[in-house]
């Protein structure tokens, strides 16, 4: 195996912290090498959070350079456009189709770009788009988001579901477990 680099980008406040804490357990319960970097820039103002993960038999750096990430698991689409020349010719963005307009958006500066997933499509990406909102929803929480996404990022990835089940187990308070099982099983149907 090689070692294969994700990032999970996102807005501050969306769970993009547990998400890679979630994922960085499952990678550890398989026995692979992990590093982790987490750049949370102005997160608690709305502002970009990037996190890498890294994994394989042997990971030097926890960094993910351009062009070389195999997935970029995004929580809001102008993020995954934002990150999008991390990712590796043949890599994959599973990315929320929700929009989350930044600051320049909310006081009229700037608009929001118009079609945003069919630009990351045409620019010759793969690109699995979908609304993880309404399944985070139905889970019980629209914290829930972060869940349905690593769902979705795991029918991608060679590791048994209930390995993944074991990983929410670890890091997910007792009292939001059901709820996150179940926003992760609807990601990843």
């Amino acid at each position: 195996m090689n070692t294969k680099n994700i990032m999970i980008v996102g807005v501050g406040g969306q769970g993009s912290l547990l998400a890679s804490k979630a994922l960085g357990c499952l990678l550890l319960s398989e026995g692979l090498d992990v590093k982790v970097s987490e750049v949370h820039g102005m997160s608690q103002r709305g502002g970009s959070v990037v996190t890498y993960v890294r994994y394989g038999p042997s990971v030097a750096s926890p960094v993910i350079d351009v062009g070389q990430a195999d997935y970029i698991v995004s929580f809001e689409l102008l993020e995954a456009a934002r990150w999008l020349g991390y990712l590796a010719p043949d890599g994959l963005i599973v990315t929320n189709t929700q929009r989350i307009d930044p600051m320049p958006v909310i006081t009229g500066a700037a608009g929001y770009p118009s079609e945003l997933a069919a630009k990351l499509a045409s620019s010759g990406a793969k690109v699995d788009a979908f609304d993880a909102l309404a399944p985070a929803e139905r889970a019980g929480s629209s914290k829930a988001v972060n869940i349905v996404l690593l769902g979705r990022l795991s029918k991608y990835l060679e590791f048994a579901e209930t390995a993944w089940y074991g990983a929410l187990d670890q890091c997910v308070p007792a009292r939001f477990i059901d709820m996150n099982r179940e926003a992760f099983r609807l990601g990843r149907a």
